[in-house]
């Protein structure tokens, strides 16, 4: 009698190296089922940018585990009955996968396992996706943190749950007829007339190797810059590992690991180790407010915002979205994102600020927006951001925090580089005026063939009234 094999559920773990469920499948000694079930009734669907990395970050995947001796097999329906139908179908012993830790995932993933288990097919489940689990990090009190700073103190003395990585796999044993599998190219993931994925495609590498070669890049060449230069936008000082991190690729004890060893032998400064690693702990601080707060995509942690005066801006909405606000570091944010499926994270901020606080649209359009359009979009971390942004969430940016989006971008975008690049058509602004082109005299405007209103747009609201404007809403709601 043929052994019984051991199914692997990928989700958002895309990796052979230092993948907890994968490991332990191989562990058993079973033939191994890697299966990926696209699943279009999930709760928070991936948007179209995540869809085209993970095309590509799956067929990364389906080669990797290939020649490793494995095949990774499509599937696409409500997980669940895919998961136990595949059970059924190859008989198998032991069902693996990796934990997620969003409310409604978690009920899919706890109702499984206990028919699975009813079954009698063992089930185990694994952290594959965070420094610590939730529930690891708590006050003293009990109970989790709601500000960052004791929690970065608290995850960084704790460290993270696994002491030491799991060897990349280079051996997976399949079964010998393994089971049908759908073609990746029918779940139609990419972008067809248009294909609006061109310069993504030119930015970036889905795929474990993708990862790897970035973490190497940021590790040897800018990591000692970032402590420094990572709110600049129009330098590369940032690691750009978030989508990789998003979908799984590397995970954050993979990161945390590379970066000591960089500390070890003295390549990296502790000041920039420690700043960047406290980055990515923002991320897991992000997971444990999921975890804890099942509204965190959808509704105000402080639940007295639910009532701002809010505007129903469609034609503001669709000026931010596409770059034609008339601020120049606002419109060069949304038109990379939409080029590239990535912005620079001070610029998120200063964009996010603009939307919520100028145009006073709530931040849920900004988060759907965002969701849709980055290929780093992950639910915690574009949540738990929205809401810091608003004022609204956890140890959120103070209501009275309005970001000057022509300070910002002559703080950090000082000679316009980054504007230059994204709005081309204020490239031959000086830099004193690229920042608030209305401000320049006609003759300089001239000289720079802008004429505003038609080849750039101006500003569709006044700042300094905008503020005042949002200042008032959130009186109104503190009084309440």
């Amino acid at each position: 009698m043929a052994e019984r094999p051991a199914i692997v559920w990928f989700r958002n773990d895309l990796r052979t190296e230092d993948n907890p469920a994968l490991h332990a499948a191989r562990e058993t000694g079973a033939p191994v089922i890697p299966i990926y079930i696209l699943d279009k009734d999930i709760a928070h669907f991936p948007g179209a940018a995540s869809l085209w990395w993970l095309h590509h970050s799956l067929s990364s995947l389906a080669g990797d585990l290939k020649n490793a001796g494995a095949k990774l097999i499509y599937r696409s329906g409500k997980s669940a009955d895919v998961l136990k139908s595949l059970v059924k179908e190859t008989n198998a012993e032991h069902v693996f996968w990796n934990r997620r830790y969003y409310a409604k995932h978690v009920e899919i993933d706890k109702d499984l396992k206990s028919d699975l288990k009813a079954g009698g097919v063992a089930v185990e489940t694994f952290n594959g996706t965070l420094l610590r689990e939730p529930w690891e990090v708590e006050t003293a009190s009990g109970g989790p943190y709601r500000v960052y700073t004791p929690f970065w103190k608290a995850l960084k003395q704790l460290g993270p749950a696994r002491a030491h990585m799991r060897p990349n796999l280079r051996k997976i044993v399949g079964p010998a007829n393994p089971p049908k599998s759908e073609k990746l190219a029918s779940w139609n993931l990419l972008p067809v007339n248009p294909d609006w994925a061109t310069e993504i495609a030119e930015t970036w590498s889905p795929g474990e190797q993708g990862a790897r070669d970035r973490l190497n890049h940021f590790l040897n060449d800018n990591i000692n810059d970032y402590a420094d230069g990572r709110d600049r936008p129009d330098k590369d000082f940032t690691s750009r590992l978030s989508p990789h991190l998003s979908f799984g690729e590397i995970g954050p004890l993979q990161i945390w690991s590379a970066v000591h060893d960089k500390m070890a032998d003295g390549k990296v400064s502790d000041k920039a180790a420690m700043k960047f690693l406290s980055e990515v702990a923002w991320r897991d601080f992000s997971y444990n407010l999921l975890f804890y707060n099942d509204d965190l995509p959808d509704k105000p942690l402080r639940e007295n915002f639910a009532n701002y005066p809010w505007r129903d801006d469609r034609d503001g909405l669709k000026a931010w979205r596409k770059g034609e606000t008339g601020y120049p570091i606002v419109d060069a944010g949304m038109r990379q994102l939409w080029r590239t499926g990535w912005m620079h994270n001070r610029v998120r901020m200063i964009v996010a600020s603009f939307l919520i606080k100028d145009l006073l649209i709530p931040w849920q359009k900004g988060e759907a927006w965002f969701w849709d359009t980055l290929v780093d979009a992950d639910l915690a971390n574009n949540s738990a951001s929205w809401q810091w942004v608003a004022g609204c969430g956890a140890d959120a940016s103070p209501y009275f925090r309005i970001f000057n989006p022509v300070s910002q971008g002559e703080k950090f975008d000082p000679e316009g580089q980054y504007v230059r690049e994204f709005v081309p058509e204020l490239k031959n602004l000086p830099a004193k005026y690229i920042h608030a082109p209305w401000k320049a005299p006609e003759s300089v405007l001239e000289e720079a063939d802008i004429v505003l209103g038609k080849s750039y747009p101006n500003p569709i609201i006044d700042h300094a009234k905008a503020r005042e404007r949002a200042l008032e809403g959130y009186k109104e709601i503190k009084s309440a």
